[in-house]
């Protein structure tokens, strides 16, 4: 027994010194490594083949957006290795930038041979530049333009130059005040004998009407201060120097003219501005205002002839209005029907319903229309379903009795119905004629040229006079009528635009005759 505890001390002793000889057990290596991130620089321990991106979380530092590290997260580190967290950020800016406006200068027969005038006053444009700016650690890396937007166009500076009229003087009854450029001129007696009438450079000819005498002018300004779109001004063109008054009206859009019999009392619609397209709310309202030469006017908002309200169906954009020949009432039109307003009382009744045109874009079409010369029957524009049909036809709508009689097929949507003056047949009654502007692509009629056409107040009889076959067609317009006849014969004439050019048609025989060579008039009132 005792010889067997002697061997296992032995055992044991010697399991002991072979265990004291064996190599130490290895532990595992460590790097040392540096992150800066922030403004500060952060020292890590980091067990050895660890990646940058085990280094951001072991510093609890994380990365947005367009932030990164350098070297890359995936990045194997060594030891000493250093780290770089680069934040980034990117900021929007909007800068205005002026644009300058152009200066055109263009020869004109309207003044005298080498005089020189201003049509039209210069206006800058704006520019909106949208700009990019990328900061790496606070310091600016890039700023580049991304976008810009036309806030408003500039407007060019027109200077006119005389030259020798190329046309031979036509003698006209009354006085045809037309619109060149953005100023008012008039011809009296021939159309050689042309008069500035004002030059202010401003006139947007959304309004340009002569009172029923031909003594005084009605017309709207271009605004230039804060929201206002425009004015409405009257100017009396009989006296030298020429009277102008401001009405104290803002942002009439669609409709203003002349009480009938007076120059001296005035009717109006007004919109409000909007910063969205079309740039205008309409009121669809209706006011009345008096005034005096001394600048006197009346209070117009105390009592309006027709109060605001939504207008029906696209009723955002407006209607327009036109009087009877006996003043007494006015015939509306707007994008979803045609009717009658009694001025009297403001009282409104329909009487041709329209299919509203669905345009898909930011305009709406309202049909043109005109009163008959003896005051019993308005001819206009009809519209049928479906919304998007491109149908238009020329109406006659009985205010007698009787359903709406279609005149003239595919028309198209600008047909723009005029009446001549009234005239007096061999048994007493009054005769007119009808003029209006047929679409050369009737199915196309938004973009389509157009011809002037001329017919009996019953549709018959309709011939088709300018331009001649061939030839460029004329824009959509409101045509007008001679208040007299030109010759011995009795043949009233039509003065249209023509590529900027004003061209009287006779409405008889078709003959036409250019008149003005300049290019830049825009709209006629001839009383």
């Amino acid at each position: 027994m005792r010889l067997y505890h002697r061997r296992l001390s032995a055992f044991f002793t010697l399991m002991l010194m072979v265990a004291g000889c064996s190599s130490p057990q290895a532990t595992q290596a460590v790097i040392q490594v540096s992150i800066a991130a922030d403004g500060r620089n952060i020292p890590l321990q980091l067990p050895a083949g660890s990646t940058a991106q085990q280094a951001l979380e072991a510093a609890k530092i994380s990365l947005a957006g367009q932030d990164r590290v350098e070297p890359p997260s995936y990045t194997l580190l060594t030891d000493g290795a250093a780290l770089r967290v680069v934040r980034v950020h990117e900021e929007f800016t909007i800068e205005e930038e002026v644009i300058p406006f152009e200066r055109q200068v263009l020869q004109s027969e309207s003044l005298a041979d080498q005089q020189r005038l201003l049509v039209q006053n210069g206006v800058n444009g704006l520019k909106e530049i949208t700009y990019r700016r990328v900061y790496e650690n606070g310091v600016e890396l890039s700023n580049n333009p991304v976008k810009a937007v036309v806030v408003q166009e500039a407007i060019p500076e027109i200077i006119m130059v005389g030259v020798r009229a190329p046309f031979s003087p036509v003698t006209i009854p009354g006085r045809l005040v037309y619109l060149l450029g953005s100023n008012a001129w008039m011809m009296e007696g021939n159309t050689a004998n042309r008069k500035a009438l004002i030059n202010s450079g401003d006139l947007d000819g959304r309004v340009f009407s002569l009172s029923a005498d031909g003594k005084w002018l009605l017309y709207t300004r271009r605004a230039d201060q804060g929201e206002t779109i425009n004015a409405l001004w009257a100017a009396d063109i009989s006296v030298n120097p020429i009277k102008e008054i401001d009405l104290k009206v803002s942002n009439v859009i669609h409709f203003a003219d002349w009480i009938p019999g007076s120059s001296s009392k005035v009717v109006f619609s007004t919109v409000e501005p909007r910063s969205s397209p079309p740039g205008w709310q309409a009121n669809n309202d209706l006011y009345a205002l008096s005034f005096s030469p001394s600048g006197w006017i009346s209070n117009w908002r105390v009592k309006p002839v027709v109060e605001a309200n939504s207008g029906g169906v696209y009723g955002w954009w407006g209607m327009s209005f036109i009087w009877s020949p006996d003043g007494r009432r006015l015939a509306y039109a707007r994008p979803d029907s045609v009717g009658l307003l009694e001025f009297k009382d403001g009282s409104m009744s329909t009487t041709l319903t329209v299919t509203p045109l669905l345009t898909g874009e930011d305009w709406a079409w309202v049909p043109g229309v005109a009163w008959g010369a003896d005051g019993n029957v308005l001819y206009t524009v009809s519209h049928d379903p479906p919304e998007d049909s491109q149908l238009f036809d020329l109406t006659a709508i009985p205010l007698t009795g009787g359903d709406p009689i279609r005149l003239s097929e595919e028309t198209g949507m600008f047909a723009y119905p005029s009446v001549s003056p009234a005239q007096s047949g061999p048994s007493g009654e009054l005769s007119y004629q009808v003029a209006y502007l047929r679409a050369t692509f009737p199915r196309q009629s938004e973009s389509s040229p157009y011809r002037l056409v001329v017919m009996d107040r019953d549709g018959s009889n309709q011939n088709i006079l300018f331009p001649p076959q061939g030839e460029p067609g004329l824009e959509p317009q409101q045509i007008n009528w001679s208040p007299a006849p030109l010759n011995k014969g009795g043949s009233f004439s039509i003065a249209v635009l023509h590529q900027g050019n004003i061209w009287l048609v006779n409405a008889a025989s078709g003959e036409a005759q250019q008149v003005t060579g300049d290019g830049l008039t825009k709209k006629i009132t001839w009383r």
